[in-house]
């Protein structure tokens, strides 16, 4: 048998581990697992006033192991979990609390006051009601009563709500359901109905933010996940729209209704992504069918349509296809006249068309939606300066081809028209002239237009052979007269224009 503490008296104090063996002994004899247990609830207790709480709840959490019966441990750790926001883990352990000790009015009060915030209005109603008849302290009296009152008027109020949902009358649904929620505002399946409401008005970020909510609150909600991937959809945020439904099926694996969004959702995605690397490449072409298949996925999102369509536009106009980017860009601004990306790739289509003063009305409505855009402002100007510069000469004109057409396009539009005026063509003076200042033309537009770094002077609205841009004497000249031509052929290999024709 264990000694009795008085017998530590009599030991040597010379063995020190001996004393602290036999002193556990004694323990367990004269306080066993209660004097540890008080231990615990005494150090919780001081660290929880002290503000430690993760500590505090260590303690507690080892009093109740070391005592399951041990209602104030309960009560404590409660109190913790409370004091951490987490209500969840409070309720329990507050009705183990009330399990233990029925008339532990403080507990009940406590719990109801967590149903209600639940939403569980009855259950919350039961322990108001019992407080009451446990002789409850005055502050406790009035409380109780307090939150009776406020239970009973809330369940007349989601009567009220759920009369106007199915009368559809979902603006003043919304009104009730914002006072519920003022009070419950852990209950899931009134955020979902208020969610509902919002869908069926329009206001998508009111009803995602109310799903995501429901679905913190109420465990395994798919039905929350599902909705909000569904609404992303709809909106056209694809990537959004996968991210959720993903996480519906991390709950449930085998959701018919999650699983069968997910293929859809994942397809369209891959087909759009693919899109976008094409356009990264440059292979503008592919980029267009791969498009055109993502609206045949999905055609009946509208948003899908337009964003396919507005970065088809963006490929018909990187591509040089001006009749076809202004064709499609302007089917999206019919839908959304402020897009600026589709103002800024027709005002570049319509520039390849040679349509400046088109071009400029385009640039100037997607700065008004977008003025610190720096592509929009240097567009804009480079728009003005090529209608200005299309009021005087254009070389392209000259020549007769458009501002996308390659070096053997021009050199051959070149040759075509130097030989049909070539002033020795002409026999009559005036005719000469004439024909002297057309071929003039001709030469100086093969110049620049063969030359690339001229041609791109050209095409941002300078002409590198006008002297009022040639600044400090640099730059390329070009001011021949027709004597300084004569007895040059520039169908010969010599001089700049380095071509050979053999007239039958």
């Amino acid at each position: 048998m264990v000694a009795p503490r008085a017998c530590l008296r009599k030991v040597n104090y010379y063995i020190p581990f001996l004393l602290v063996i036999i002193d556990l002994q004694c323990e367990g004899i004269e306080g066993g697992i209660n004097a540890e247990v008080e231990k615990h609830l005494e150090m919780g207790k001081k660290l929880l006033a002290a503000g430690q709480l993760a500590d505090a709840l260590s303690h507690f959490h080892a009093a109740v192991d070391g005592d399951p019966d041990s209602y104030v441990a309960y009560y404590r750790r409660a109190t913790v979990y409370l004091a951490m926001g987490k209500s969840k883990s409070a309720l329990p352990d507050l009705s183990k609390v009330i399990e233990l000790k029925p008339d532990f009015t403080s507990a009940r009060l406590q719990r109801g006051n967590l149903l209600l915030k639940q939403g569980k209005l009855d259950e919350a109603e039961d322990d108001f009601k019992k407080v009451l008849k446990s002789n409850p302290s005055e502050k406790e009296e009035n409380e109780a009563n307090a939150q009776l009152t406020k239970a009973d008027e809330l369940q007349r109020i989601i009567t009220q709500a759920q009369t106007a949902f199915q009368n559809q009358d979902y603006t003043n649904a919304i009104e009730f359901l914002d006072i519920l929620i003022e009070t419950c505002i852990w209950d899931s399946e009134l955020r979902e109905l208020r969610a509902e409401c919002y869908i069926q008005i329009d206001e998508s970020g009111k009803a995602i933010s109310d799903l995501k909510a429901a679905s913190k609150l109420k465990h395994d909600n798919t039905e929350a996940f599902y909705k909000v991937s569904i609404i992303y959809y709809q909106l056209g945020d694809h990537e959004m729209s996968l991210s959720e439904i993903r996480e519906c099926l991390k709950l449930d694996p085998d959701h018919k209704l999650c699983f069968a969004h997910y293929k859809q959702v994942k397809k369209l995605n891959k087909q759009l992504a693919t899109a976008e690397e094409l356009i990264k490449q440059e292979k503008y072409s592919d980029a267009v069918s791969k498009y055109e298949t993502a609206m045949k996925t999905e055609p009946k999102v509208l948003q899908y349509t337009l964003h396919a369509k507005e970065r088809i536009c963006h490929c018909l106009s990187k591509n040089q296809q001006g009749k076809e980017a202004i064709k499609t860009c302007t089917e999206v601004l019919q839908q959304d006249a402020s897009n600026i990306n589709a103002l800024k790739d027709r005002a570049e289509a319509y520039i390849l068309e040679e349509r400046y003063e088109e071009a400029i009305k385009d640039y100037e409505v997607a700065r008004d939606h977008s003025d610190h855009d720096q592509e929009i402002r240097e567009g804009l100007e480079r728009a003005q300066k090529l209608l200005k510069q299309s009021q005087k000469k254009d070389y392209y004109k000259i020549l007769g081809v458009k501002r996308s057409a390659k070096k053997r396009e021009i050199i051959k539009a070149y040759r075509k028209l130097a030989m049909q005026w070539h002033p020795d063509n002409f026999q009559e003076e005036t005719e000469k002239k004439q024909a002297e200042k057309k071929f003039i033309d001709i030469a100086a537009a093969k110049e620049v237009l063969t030359d690339p770094e001229m041609r791109k002077k050209f095409d941002s609205g300078e002409d590198p052979l006008d002297p009022e841009n040639q600044q400090g004497g640099g730059g390329h000249s070009f001011h021949r007269s027709w004597n300084q031509w004569q007895g040059f052929n520039p169908f010969g290999s010599g001089g700049p224009f380095n071509f050979k024709f053999h007239f039958n």
